[in-house]
C-alpha cells in the first residue's frame, strides 16, 4: 500500500486488550448492511463495550458486542 493510502486510523481489534480511548472499527448489519465505521471506546466490560463515532457529543453513546469488530444493534445507534 503506498504512503498516500495509508488508513488514517490505527484500529485495535483484539476484545482482550480493549481499553478506554481505542480505536476500534465497528459494525452495524442490520440498517447499513455491514458497513464499517470509526469508533472511540467510551466503556469495555467483560460482556460488551460502550462506544462513541463523535467523543466530541457527550450524547453519542453505543452499547456494542466485545468482538474484534463491534456490533452494534440497530436499536442502539444514535
Amino acid at each position: 500500500m503506498a504512503e498516500e493510502e495509508k488508513c488514517p486510523f490505527d484500529f485495535n481489534f483484539d476484545p482482550a486488550t480493549f481499553k478506554v480511548g481505542d480505536s476500534v472499527s465497528y459494525r452495524v448489519p442490520g440498517s447499513f448492511q455491514d458497513f464499517p465505521f470509526a469508533g472511540v471506546l467510551l466503556e469495555v466490560h467483560e460482556d460488551h463495550v460502550v462506544l462513541t463515532s463523535d467523543p466530541n457529543d457527550p450524547n453519542s453513546r453505543m452499547r456494542a458486542t466485545r468482538a474484534s469488530r463491534p456490533v452494534v444493534a440497530d436499536e442502539d445507534v444514535c
